[in-house]
């Protein structure tokens, strides 16, 4: 499947240079998107300034920004001040042209005998599986794939980062992504994993047998409709819209019945659009499963933060963007197996309707059961009381530096005071009328 039959190692190592230099533009991502809170300014902030040492200001030279060699030939050193270079920024240049290889070994399978169900986003419902592309237009269409879902993985990868150092997902990490999914998913029209819609009426059928008759209205209906196969462009814009709906909703969702059930926050909004953006590639059904698996990517070092930082709060951008990456690579071995739950059809609805509702009962019951152990909930913490002497301590101890308190607080140039517009009240308060 790779063009012109060029031999694999060829194309991993220029993959990989390639990777590498898109690495250190990630780089840029996560230190400057989030020192801007709106969209535009976070946007502008990347092309502007040019690079330079965060220490002595000076601007990095061309040949030091060489991915990974450029750090190891200055020894992790500043060329000008000396100042230690966190290996970081190499390791994210590394990983990140490891991942462009990883990526295409999976989605492109090489090889004489290669077949298109050798790759990893092959199910018998995808577009891969349709016996009339040639193979000039199947090996196009694993190729547009690539380059597709890379670009999912590159915000993954920024999103992760930025999430692990501030506990925030900054819109300029998601939002341009997410409209490159819709646009992508719209013009190429063969890009999804699954169908939008899809039942397995044998299955239906059995189910009408032993359910209720007025819930027969809801096993009826084609396996796919018609439309899906005679307008791919639609269906590929309805299927990116239906998967920012659903894997936004579920995300939002969690943050209402959480903050009922425990008085507080346990999602950031920056996980909804991050979780919209997914599904915008992905599609409902992949998001879901994202979903659910995305708890398990998170549980060892929930506990792991618990026990070494003692930490209550955790990130948890960056393990939705872990289980993305592996329903995406493990999508044939695995995660297609679920296309009988998905073809349920309508009493898919219903299923979510009574997982949510179990989902709120049972935070609420962890709730009353904390209660009753002696917990308080973290509204409960607020002290409503008046303001006491240990409360006037604290408020002198933490009191600006620059407004005078304290014995051993050095001279200061006065034109400092005299700028912030309390040069007087500085003197009056230090007794220097």
């Amino acid at each position: 499947m790779i063009p012109g039959d060029i031999p694999q190692w060829i194309v991993l190592v220029w993959l990989f240079t390639f990777g590498a230099v898109v690495g250190s533009f990630l780089n840029v991502c996560i230190y400057r998107l989030p020192q801007q809170e709106r969209l535009w300014a976070q946007l502008k902030g990347l092309t502007h300034p040019p690079s330079t040492c965060p220490f002595c200001r000076k601007r990095i030279l061309g040949r030091d920004n060489i991915p990974v060699l450029g750090w190891l030939m200055l020894r992790g050193r500043c060329r000008f001040c000396r100042h230690w270079i966190p290996p970081r920024y190499a390791i994210i240049e590394f990983c990140n042209g490891m991942l462009w290889v990883a990526l295409y070994v999976a989605i492109v399978p090489a090889g004489f005998s290669a077949r298109a169900s050798d790759s990893c986003l092959w199910s018998p419902l995808g577009p891969l599986a349709n016996p009339a592309l040639a193979y000039q237009q199947l090996q196009f269409l694993l190729h547009v794939q690539y380059f597709y879902y890379l670009v999912l993985a590159e915000v993954l990868l920024v999103a992760t980062f930025i999430d692990f150092d501030l506990q925030i997902i900054p819109d300029g990490a998601t939002v341009p992504a997410l409209i490159v999914g819709v646009l992508g998913s719209f013009l190429i029209g063969d890009l999804h994993l699954w169908p939008v819609w899809f039942q397995n009426t044998g299955t239906l059928q059995t189910l009408k047998h032993v359910s209720p008759t007025w819930i027969h209205w809801l096993l009826t209906g084609p396996d796919r409709p018609g439309w899906l196969a005679a307008h791919p462009h639609w269906h590929g814009l309805v299927s990116s819209l239906a998967g920012i709906v659903v894997g936004g909703g579920v995300i939002w969702l969690l943050r209402v019945v959480g903050q009922w059930a425990w008085r507080r926050e346990v999602m950031g909004f920056g996980d909804v659009i991050l979780m919209a953006m997914i599904g915008s590639f992905l599609g409902w059904q992949p998001t879901l499963l994202v979903f659910f698996v995305a708890p398990f990517c998170g549980l060892l070092a929930t506990v792991a933060s618990l026990r070494l930082f003692r930490s209550r709060e955790i990130p948890y951008g960056p393990y939705l963007s872990l289980a993305a990456l592996l329903v995406l690579f493990a999508w044939r071995p695995y995660f297609s197996h679920f296309e009988n739950w998905f073809a349920l059809g309508p009493l898919i609805v219903l299923q979510a309707l009574l997982m949510l509702v179990l989902l709120g009962l049972s935070l609420w019951i962890v709730r009353m059961t904390k209660r009753l152990l002696g917990f308080k909930d973290p509204d409960e913490f607020a002290d409503q009381g008046e303001w006491g002497p240990g409360d006037q301590l604290a408020f002198y101890a933490n009191k600006d530096y620059e407004a005078g308190q304290g014995a051993m607080k050095p001279p200061a140039w006065p034109g400092t005071s005299a700028g912030m517009g309390r040069r007087f009240a500085d003197q009056w308060r230090n007794g220097n009328r």
